[in-house]
């Protein structure tokens, strides 16, 4: 073979190579690929060549005019996705338009051809084989992923997918070569890089291999990233107390997992202590802190009593309410504002909750001998509960007596006998002496029945008797200050089902029932006067939060009440209660505690028939966990959750979601010309 230096020829000879100024080549009108080289690909192969040099040569022919003639440029038959990335690195100054280019002279085979042949006519390499030499590289050579990325035109986060995937068991990775793996199994895998752990878990896999199932039998010990108690303490924290994170670099943000229990449930604990030890330097007696709430505590609470603003105060707020509300208007969010009006905004917004929460405050003898509660919350945030109070502290916290105090010179003496007319003769003619037990009874009938009547003529009074009688006794644990026969009972739910006090619902109802709480007043001599003062629109929302404490729809095997039942499926309805809103089937929920025959009922009718069909053989712990993926965002519900509008109308004809795992390609796809 010659090599020809020259970059032009008046009588080009086919089949040697030549060396063409960058700036000659052109794009070849007979090139095969019409769909151009995607911008990925073209990064690559500058990458490439801008560290290795050009690999390849490219395949040329001369152009010439109409005549005949050589115009001393080249047309590029075959490697025009290289011809660009060395056209990338020109603009990126790493090489010149006019440095000559290695090229094979082809004038006697068809462009057309060479070009579709090098396209076509091509093995890629096996995947596996990719990963391995990627960590070859980190190994032999001590380059980063930085530094790899650079040189093949890959960002550095797929270079550490491809070095994990390379890390896997040299076992696993023949048997994905032989393709008894699919690469999303093989993803699935490289969670973590102990190579014993992953053939163990491969030798117990049954004929269901799917992703989530290995992910699930390689982390069944750890805790995941998503967990309250990893989301309140930090990766930084406890990789820092020497804890180890198995990261999934094939998932989304918190796709690690912890795998010292023990040490994150120290930590969580130690840091919620701190903020304990900060609440409790308010001046409260005791304060305690807990991952999960002390349900069973058995306390009685106090709230926050109105606190008149000083004048300073009351002045501050509408000034800065009135600046506040200039500087908002004619923007419908801070995205809209310019950062400094947008800056303001927010510190004049924490300076008018700040005054604004100096309205209510506690009694001092409740936080001297009262104590707080410092919980995680079902995200990972921290809920902080105050007010609780011992019951050898009760009368030290709230000194007020339960009942008016009663004059002794007033009651009547129980001893006399009413056969003793002389003594009663007596007694009649006593001035100021209260009338008899008999006749106040004989009084208080009528008077009952006048009151009865005449509320039965007040709806709008009967509201208001009715959510004072409700209040009362739902917010004061001691007072019977009702006149109405009207008792609510409250069923707690927690000894009903295990957790359902943490959930996002739960904390809904609790934050409703705090609300109110801190705006009734101390004494409850005092809550008619608020009631009374309440517009019908907070009243009607204070009778129906009372209201709604008392429902109980449980159903329970000893307490037969099939009317109570179906009036409860009747309030559903006219609420258009829906319970996939707050509900969904789990392993835990629901899929792990029925028969293999429930589970299949639930696919068919949340997904198909087909579906089912596919999880039918599997064992009673798999499936429940491959259920709860496919049913995952479909609305399904059981009988139980459903209203009647629901009964049988799921759906049984949904798609199948498919198992989707991460795009393959993405981590061995090779730039194609």
């Amino acid at each position: 073979m010659n090599a020809v230096t020259e970059t032009t020829a008046a009588d080009p000879v086919s089949g040697v190579e030549i060396f063409v100024p960058l700036n000659k080549l052109k794009k070849s009108p007979r090139n095969a690929r019409k769909v151009p080289h995607g911008e990925t690909a073209i990064e690559a192969l500058a990458a490439s060549i801008a560290h290795k040099g050009l690999i390849q040569n490219l395949v040329v022919e001369p152009e010439v005019t109409e005549d005949g003639t050589p115009t001393g440029s080249y047309f590029v038959t075959a490697g025009e996705g290289r011809r660009q990335a060395m056209l990338l690195c020109v603009k990126r100054r790493k090489m010149k338009k006019s440095d000559p280019v290695r090229c094979w002279l082809d004038t006697e085979n068809d462009p057309s051809e060479i070009s579709l042949d090098e396209n076509v006519t091509r093995t890629p390499m096996h995947p596996a084989d990719q990963f391995e030499r990627f960590r070859e590289l980190s190994e032999t050579k001590g380059w980063g992923a930085q530094e790899i990325g650079a040189r093949f035109g890959v960002s550095a986060h797929v270079v550490k997918q491809r070095l994990r995937l390379g890390a896997v068991s040299p076992k696993l990775l023949q048997v994905y070569r032989e393709d008894g793996l699919t690469l999303d199994q093989l993803m699935a895998f490289a969670i973590t890089e102990d190579n014993e752990r992953q053939e163990q878990v491969f030798e117990n896999l049954h004929h269901n291999r799917e992703p989530w199932i290995i992910r699930r039998d390689l982390t069944a010990a750890n805790v995941p990233g998503h967990d309250r108690r990893a989301i309140f303490v930090g990766e930084a924290a406890y990789e820092e107390a020497g804890g180890t994170i198995i990261r999934d670099l094939f998932a989304d943000e918190g796709g690690g997992y912890f795998e010292d229990a023990g040490l994150l449930d120290m930590l969580a604990i130690e840091k919620l202590r701190e903020i304990a030890a900060e609440v409790q330097a308010e001046g409260w007696k005791w304060a305690e802190a807990h991952i999960e709430y002390p349900h069973a505590h058995g306390m009685r609470r106090f709230y926050p009593e109105p606190v008149a603003l000083s004048d300073e105060d009351e002045k501050r707020l509408e000034a800065a309410s009135v600046e506040y509300d200039q500087l908002v208007e004619g923007f419908d969010s801070y995205d809209e504002m310019p950062e400094d009006v947008a800056a303001k905004v927010e510190a004049l917004d924490a300076e008018i909750d700040a005054i604004s929460d100096k309205r209510h405050a506690y009694d001092a003898n409740v936080i001297a001998h009262g104590g707080v509660f410092v919980v995680l919350n079902h995200d990972g945030t921290v809920r902080i509960q105050r007010g609780f109070v011992r019951a050898e502290d009760e009368a030290l916290a709230d000194p007020q007596p339960e009942s008016e105090a009663i004059d002794p010179e007033t009651v009547e003496d129980e001893q006399t006998e009413e056969g003793d007319e002389d003594v009663q003769d007596i007694e009649d003619e006593e001035v100021g002496k209260p009338i008899s037990d008999a006749l106040t009874r004989d009084l208080s009938a009528h008077r009952t029945l006048a009151l009865r009547v005449a509320l039965g003529e007040r709806p709008d009074m009967a509201l208001i008797a009715l959510t004072h009688t409700l209040t009362s006794q739902l917010f004061y644990s001691y007072a019977e200050a009702g006149c109405l026969e009207v008792r609510p009972t409250v069923t707690p739910l927690g000894s009903h089902a295990d957790g359902i006090e943490d959930t996002p619902l739960a904390a809904r109802a609790n934050a409703a029932h705090d609300a109110w709480a801190e705006r009734m007043p101390r004494d409850v001599a005092d809550l008619w006067a608020f009631v009374v003062a309440l517009d019908d629109e907070d009243r009607m929302a204070l009778l129906a939060h009372c209201v709604s404490c008392t429902v109980n729809a449980l159903r329970l095997p000893w307490d037969r009440k099939p009317r109570s039942l179906q009036t409860a499926d009747r309030l559903a309805s006219a609420l258009s209660l829906d319970m996939a809103k707050d509900w969904t089937p789990t392993v835990d929920s629901y899929l792990g505690r029925v028969t293999k025959a429930h589970i299949l009922e639930a696919v068919t009718e949340g997904v198909s028939e087909d579906a089912a069909r596919r999880i039918a053989d599997m064992k009673k712990q798999d499936m429940a966990q491959s259920a709860e993926q496919l049913l995952a965002g479909t609305g399904w519900l059981p009988v139980t959750l459903r209203t009647s509008e629901q009964q049988g109308v799921q759906s049984s004809d949904a798609e199948v979601p498919e198992a989707q795992g991460e795009d393959g390609e993405d981590f061995y796809a090779v730039a194609a010309e």
